[in-house]
């Protein structure tokens, strides 16, 4: 090896022990090892930046809003609630749901579709007396199958497209996926109908009152102007609640007091209450209460909604006493739950993480805004209506005349989708402020990052050194077998990388290593998209399965039980099927 080709590899090896270790976010890792590739001169400053500009992130960003506006149409949670009703079978609703959120991904992010769903799943495990359990991970799993069916449905894909075209001259077009991708969504949509019963299936919290205990719920109440409860000692109030009620605090004219049993209510009081959700209810209610902050939003229709914290939240990290999210945003923080466990800390020193459940209080008819603001996806069933009924059909057809034009070749992709997401703001389909956070920064800073130091891979010739080395050790194995090597190799990266940098490095590898033994280069590449978007082993591969883990009450092992099977099953059908598809000769 060359100098330079040592120096690639070392940042490459570098970038990769970042990502495994886990403690910075991806986008940070690819900004290290752009700078790390700039400092050691295998990526040259006047390319430093040309990522940026790369057709890649056009087309992801405009996926992205194209995605929002499709998920704020409310179109496919329009679908599924007609149809929700008449299925009651445990069976029959796992069926229903996976296939939604499968198909929902071809054309919307996965993660999108699977939070617009997974409200209907709390739903429908009501309804059938059952875990959310059941239906979370296999719908999370869904939705990464789904996402293998069109060139948008997932970034590996278009990745990928950009890759063969730079290598034939043609990309891969719109639904050149399709007949892998909708093959394996079908396929694993059939073993998870029948193999769901392999997942450990946890006690999830599906409701308020399952969620929470005495001491994970806490929440601040006024003894107001006409309350039952003014003159009334505290430890007669106690005793009306039977025993259920706690008071952790009292605070009169600003202090903080004592809460002794024989001190007399007074107009003004505030109480910090902790206790079952429903005892808790019926104290308020009986004794008149107002619940602080309530006041702020008279006239307001007030609501509990249970939502759960994404990934990207601007929430993680916080603890909760210094969120003060009711003076900053009018919502009321009143419990958390984390992955089903008993949470014994106070309220307000508890540092919140992705997968947390929260119950939040506030105006309903704003309360979508505002958990858009703070980061966390709504699961409880809820009349909130992300879109305009009489706008609901506007995006889906913008989206459709995208897809057409691209599928047909009259426009480039990125021109298509970038005209789309222009559309749908200017006509308001999709609000510029909702648009602009629907675009995931972080992953288009890490592909603008990460575009040149994969070329400095090409560039140096590690790229075609790496794929020698694999065609000699190959070499003996049929066309199947080199193709499966692939696949396999890529379903093992991709859990302790991002998808998308694990394409930026697989794929030209696995171009060259296809052009090393005499093989076209579609079947090895749509090999590295198919293995990269399949990551079914951990919580913390994708965010789909992150999402599930704190409302399904999963723990870190419990994935690889429905998992393992899934990714063998893929394996063994999607290599054949892609040899058939695109013939290596």
């Amino acid at each position: 090896m060359t100098l330079p080709q040592i120096l690639s590899v070392t940042v490459l090896a570098g970038m990769m022990a970042l990502f495994v270790w886990g403690r910075l976010r991806y986008d940070i890792v690819a900004i290290l090892a752009l700078l790390a590739a700039l400092a050691v001169g295998v990526v040259e400053p006047k390319d430093a930046f040309t990522g940026f500009s790369d057709d890649i992130v056009i087309i992801v960003g405009s996926a992205l809003v194209m995605s929002g506006a499709v998920q704020r149409s409310g179109v496919i949670e329009r679908l599924l609630g007609s149809l929700a009703k008449r299925v009651t079978r445990v069976r029959s609703q796992l069926l229903l749901l996976t296939a939604s959120v499968g198909f929902a991904s071809a054309l919307v992010k996965n993660i999108g579709a699977l939070a617009m769903l997974m409200p209907a799943a709390f739903s429908m495990a009501k309804r059938s007396d059952s875990s959310p359990s059941v239906f979370l991970m296999p719908m999370s799993f869904a939705s990464l199958l789904g996402g293998l069916i069109t060139l948008v449905g997932t970034s590996p894909n278009i990745i990928v497209s950009r890759v063969r075209e730079d290598m034939t001259g043609e990309p891969f077009r719109m639904f050149d996926y399709a007949p892998v991708g909708l093959t394996l969504t079908v396929v694993g949509l059939i073993f998870l109908r029948f193999a769901y019963r392999v997942q450990a299936l946890r006690q999830a919290p599906a409701t308020m009152g399952q969620a929470l205990d005495v001491a994970s719920y806490v929440t601040e109440v006024r003894v107001g102007e006409g309350s039952s409860a003014i003159g009334v000692p505290l430890g007669e109030l106690l005793e009306r609640g039977e025993g259920d009620v706690a008071v952790a605090a009292l605070l009169r004219a600003g202090l903080r007091t004592a809460p002794l049993p024989d001190m007399k209510l007074r107009e003004g009081d505030v109480l910090i209450l902790g206790g079952a959700p429903d005892v808790l209810e019926r104290v308020i209610a009986r004794d008149e209460l107002e619940l602080v902050g309530q006041d702020k939003h008279e006239g307001d229709d007030i609501g509990v909604i249970e939502a759960v914290v994404t990934i990207d939240s601007p929430l993680v990290g916080e603890t909760a006493g210094d969120l003060h999210l009711r003076e900053r945003t009018g919502v009321n923080l009143i419990a958390i739950s984390r992955r089903g466990e008993r949470l014994d800390r106070r309220l307000a020193r508890i540092t919140l993480a992705a997968g947390d459940l929260l119950l939040l209080q506030g105006p309903l008819k704003q309360m979508s805004e505002r958990l858009a603001d703070l980061g966390v996806l709504p699961l409880a069933e809820r009349e909130l209506r992300l879109g305009s009924p009489r706008r609901w059909l506007l995006p889906i057809a913008i989206l459709a005349a995208a897809m057409a034009a691209t599928a047909t070749g009259l426009v480039p992709v990125a021109v298509a989708f970038f005209a789309a997401a222009g559309l749908v703001m200017a006509t308001g389909a999709l609000p510029a402020r909702e648009a602009y956070d629907h675009i995931e920064w972080p992953i288009l800073i890490m592909l603008g990052a990460l575009i040149p130091v994969s070329d400095s891979l090409r560039t140096t010739g590690v790229t075609e050194l790496i794929g020698t080395w694999l065609s000699h050790a190959a070499a003996s194995l049929p066309p199947w077998g080199a193709v499966a090597l692939i696949l396999a190799a890529a379903m093992a990266v991709t859990p302790f990388l991002n998808n998308a940098a694990t394409v930026l490095v697989m794929a030209p590898i696995a171009a060259t290593f296809a052009g090393d033994l005499g093989y076209r280069p579609e079947a090895f590449l749509m090999a590295t998209a198919v293995g990269a978007g399949c990551d079914f082993l951990t919580p913390i591969g994708h965010q789909c399965n992150t999402l599930v883990m704190g409302p399904g009450g999963y723990r870190f092992g419990d994935y690889a039980r429905l998992g393992a099977p899934l990714s063998l099953l893929v394996l063994l059908v999607a290599t054949p099927l892609i040899l058939w598809v695109w013939p290596v000769r």
